[in-house]
């Protein structure tokens, strides 16, 4: 039996809104456990330190609380707080002097310009079917290791290319590929637009994958020599 620990559906927000404005102090548990760790993970890449963080998320809850009776249902409640916790990190990631610049004023070796993946794995103009794979050069399929010592070590590798990313590209992919939120949400909880934002979730989702690739590649490698 699977030991992780299954989370009940929270209420709709019309009801969860009500319950929360009437100070019900379930519903503030409910959305303060469901909620913080993801607020704690976005709100990290605007500040300095975990702790600036931790009060950054408790700023956030404290102006969720008292502004919750001000929530007009035209977002969903958690973009409502999300909003808010990013307009709260950013301020104190000014006064950090800590900023993410989302387009444009990085170094060169940092911007969104050149290539994702290397350009000599495709086919080039002169071959009948042009910008297709070379031979060998396509990505292996990988297959979801059962055991949960692999199955750790994949989440490792996977957190130290998050953690490898630069900020502007973390914050996008965990807000769509951890959080869940549409490109739309994105936009309007960073400021950015939608081909700003398509650009910072395609240049993080592949390096995180160029990352799993070559751990793949690595450990395929070693089980070869073993034979």
């Amino acid at each position: 039996m699977d030991s992780r620990t299954v989370l009940s559906p929270l209420p709709p927000d019309d009801v969860l809104t009500v319950r929360l404005a009437a100070g019900d102090e379930e519903a503030f548990r409910l959305v303060l456990d469901r909620w913080s760790p993801g607020m704690l993970r976005l709100a990290r890449d605007f500040v300095s330190t975990r702790a600036s963080a931790e009060e950054v998320v408790q700023e956030t809850w404290m102006a969720v609380f008292r502004g919750i009776a001000r929530f007009e249902g035209r977002s969903s409640l958690k973009t409502w707080v999300y909003r808010i916790l990013v307009r709260t990190a950013k301020a104190r990631g000014v006064k950090e002097q800590r900023t993410i610049p989302m387009s444009g004023s990085l170094p060169e070796a940092e911007s969104d310009a050149g290539p994702t993946v290397d350009p000599s794995r495709f086919r080039g103009p002169d071959d009948p079917y042009p910008g297709h794979w070379r031979p060998g050069q396509a990505p292996a399929p990988w297959n979801a290791p059962e055991d949960r010592a692999l199955v750790s070590e994949v989440r490792r590798v996977i957190g130290d290319a998050l953690a490898a990313l630069p900020a502007r590209y973390r914050v996008v992919l965990s807000l769509r590929d951890i959080e869940g939120y549409g490109s739309d949400e994105v936009c309007e909880l960073l400021g950015i637009t939608a081909g700003n934002q398509r650009v910072l979730l395609h240049r993080a989702r592949a390096q995180v994958r160029r990352r799993l690739e070559e751990y793949f590649g690595a450990a395929e490698g070693a089980a070869d020599d073993e034979l």
